[in-house]
């Protein structure tokens, strides 16, 4: 059978038709997509390979405008300019590059640079961090200047009634500088400098050479020059540990400090040791506008940490004058405001080098004396003690502190001192010393509270000074007085209150009391018939040999009471076992004059007796002791009358002391009573101590002399 064969019509009759494929519905936005990215990446080669090729060239104006803009400021480069990424890095380059500065500015541009060549993390300036992968400068200049009122600085772009900012330098891991300098202008903080940096050589990643620096400028008046280097250049340039080098000077105060910090801008977690030395500490301190007394020549040590705004001192040592000094201290800004806080000790400290904190300079105080020490602020015929120096209220008010201060000893030639411990707070010009503790010969103890007021116009000072019985041998040993012999004490409280900025001003206004209190006890008979004037006894002592004899003093009160400055004796009374002996008249802190007569009557019967009042007068720098007196002449010229109407012998009676004392009641004596409530222990008034208003008048207007003599 014949087989039947069908035309093709292109499909075969036994081939079903295939059904049209469904179309998914991300095919075209996925394509469009990819093609997108494909045409932004081909974009982006392209622009990089035109940068790249080109080297930005053709962006410099551009650059200028945006920049300008941006910073309202002036760029300008007048040289070669180049921009464009190296591979993924910005590479930029300009020659003759300038920024102007601010129109407060003393300077026209912020930077100048003759050559500029730098490769910028494009990932970081995206995210707003500028971090330089390298970069060279040649003969780059910064000026950095607030402007007068501090609100603004040269270094804080955009809009120019923007506070400025704190300098933020950017990183830089890599560099070569060469002929970089710095200008640096605060007016409100006084301060101007101009640094220039020694040129960085690097070999790959690696600086050859220490970075040198040097400059001079003026800080609150004082020019200083410095040098120094930065001694780990490699670890600085890579976001490493900067050890740095540097010594300065300033007048005769000199400074040398080696440290390390996290890195070149950053200052917090910075250590360093310190050494400083000079003349005079208070201009060292001057520099940070902290008040101190002057003092001798000083060298200090210390270790230096910068720890969240605060500048610690630790381990700090060395001496001022003929003491000692060790401790800690800090500086902070709490508030804005400075801070000291400090805690420091010394094992021995020299009496001259306490004289500065009263007012007196050091060297002369050292070199000649207090006499000489102390100023004179008006014309007078006589030298002064008290010291004038005037009190620094103006530093004062610009600083607090708090400081704790102990000494072991203190060098003395005559009072043995030890174991000091002072705490003084200032807080906003008001100063306290409190508490001032010393342990004086041995066994007594002197406690001391004493308050300065600067707040007010007219500085307002407080005293309260107190010293617990004290054996007055011990005491009184570096003036010749030996212990042995004597068992009497001594206890005394002073307190005052005066105006005036400085130590002689105010004493010289002060009100208050001053008693000195002798209780029971037991004194050598030379010194203390001496005092009494009682010729008789102290013959009778001197021949008979006993003049380690002693006496007894059953109780004594040296009180005065202090009014305008003028102290009036209330009451100078001294009961012994065979005298009673009381003074009047006083002394004055104004012009420093004494006008004191001591004077005895005996308990019993000396054929030897003067009599008469033994007198000191003169001034604190020059005291007299007049023993011979007028009434000692009148006694001696009724001895020589009795001599010629009588006979010899009888001119003896002349010096008679009947012996007729009363003994002091010690109850009032001892509880430093005034003179008012003094009175003999059988109720009677004591006829020598006078009365209050004569000591008064006696202390402020001395009486004439008589004869050439007291």
């Amino acid at each position: 059978m014949a087989t039947t064969l069908t035309p093709h019509t292109g499909t075969p009759a036994s081939r079903p038709p295939v059904p049209p494929r469904a179309r998914s519905r991300w095919d075209a936005p996925l394509g469009i997509g990819l093609s997108i990215i494909a045409c932004l990446i081909g974009l982006i080669i392209l622009a990089w390979a035109i940068l790249f090729v080109t080297k930005g060239r053709f962006l410099k104006h551009r650059f200028e405008s945006i920049a300008s803009s941006l910073s309202q400021r002036q760029v300008r480069v007048a040289g070669d300019f180049q921009l464009y990424f190296d591979p993924v890095n910005v590479k930029f380059v300009a020659d003759g590059m300038t920024v102007s500065n601010p129109d407060w500015a003393s300077k026209p541009n912020f930077f100048a640079a003759d050559h500029i060549d730098a490769r910028i993390s494009t990932i970081r300036a995206i995210f707003g961090h500028y971090h330089a992968r390298w970069l060279h400068l040649d003969n780059g200049a910064v000026d950095m200047e607030w402007d007068k009122s501090r609100t603004h600085n040269s270094w804080t772009f955009g809009d120019p009634n923007k506070k400025g900012k704190p300098f933020q330098m950017p990183v830089i891991e890599h560099a070569a500088v060469t002929g970089t300098t710095l200008r640096y202008r605060d007016p409100k903080m006084q301060i101007a400098t101009d640094q220039s940096f020694g040129n960085v050589d690097s070999t790959g990643t690696h600086i050859d050479d220490a970075i040198s620096f040097k400059g001079d400028g003026d800080y609150q008046g004082h020019a200083f020059t410095n040098q120094g280097k930065l001694l780990s250049p490699n670890t600085t340039v890579t976001l490493g540990r900067t050890q740095i080098e540097l010594h300065a000077d300033t007048g005769k105060t000199h400074l040398d400090l080696n440290g390390n910090m996290p890195t070149l801008t950053t200052i917090d977690g910075a250590t360093a040791d310190l050494a400083v030395r000079g003349p005079d500490a208070r201009l060292l301190f001057d520099l940070m506008h902290v008040a101190i007394p002057d003092t001798r020549a000083y060298h200090f040590k210390s270790h230096l940490e910068k720890v969240d705004g605060d500048y610690r001192f630790t381990k700090l040592s060395g001496a001022f004058g003929d003491s000692d000094l060790a401790g800690s201290m800090t500086i902070s800004l709490p508030n804005d405001r400075l801070k000291l806080d400090a805690d420091i000790a010394s094992h021995k400290l020299d009496i001259i080098d306490i004289g500065p904190f009263i007012g007196y300079d050091p060297n002369t105080l050292a070199t000649k004396g207090a006499t000489a020490a102390a100023t004179t602020q008006s014309k007078t015929d006589h030298p002064r003690i008290l010291p004038d120096a005037p009190l620094r209220v103006d530093s004062m008010k610009m600083f607090d502190a708090h400081v704790t201060y102990k000494v072991d000893t203190i060098r003395a030639p005559h009072v043995p001192v030890s174991n000091v411990a002072l705490t003084l707070d200032l807080d906003h010009n008001m100063l306290k010393l409190s508490p001032l503790t010393m342990d004086i010969a041995g066994t007594g103890h002197l406690a001391a509270d004493i308050g300065l007021n600067a707040r007010v116009p007219a500085v307002y000072t407080t005293y309260d000074i107190r010293l617990s019985p004290t054996p007055l041998g011990r005491l009184m040993s570096g003036f010749g007085l030996k212990d042995s012999g004597t068992t009497g004490t001594i206890k005394a409280r002073i307190n005052m209150s005066g105006t005036g900025d400085s130590v002689r001003k105010s004493l010289a206004t002060s009100n208050g009391r001053i008693a000195i209190v002798l209780p029971a006890g037991t004194f050598w008979t030379s010194y203390a018939q001496l005092s009494e004037f009682d010729v008789g006894v102290f013959l009778q002592k001197l021949l008979q040999k006993q003049l380690k004899s002693p006496i007894r003093i059953n109780c004594g009160l040296i009180a005065f009471t202090v009014k305008n400055g003028v102290a009036a004796a209330d009451p100078i009374l001294i009961d012994t076992d065979k005298n009673l002996m009381a003074a009047k008249g006083g002394f004055s802190f104004v012009d420093e004059s004494m006008n004191i007569q001591f004077r005895a009557d005996g308990k019993k019967f000396s054929a030897f007796s003067g009599q008469s009042p033994v007198g000191i007068g003169g001034y604190f720098s020059a005291p007299a002791l007049h023993i011979v007196s007028p009434q000692l002449v009148e006694r001696v010229g009724a001895a020589v009358a009795l001599g010629v109407v009588a006979t010899p012998v009888a001119s003896i009676l002349a010096f008679v002391d009947p012996g007729d004392a009363k003994t002091a009641a010690c109850g009032p004596v001892l509880a430093a009573a005034p003179a008012s409530a003094q009175h003999s222990d059988k109720g009677k008034p004591i006829s020598l101590l006078g009365t209050k208003g004569t000591n008064d008048q006696q202390a402020a207007k001395p009486k004439k002399k008589f004869l050439g003599i007291f």
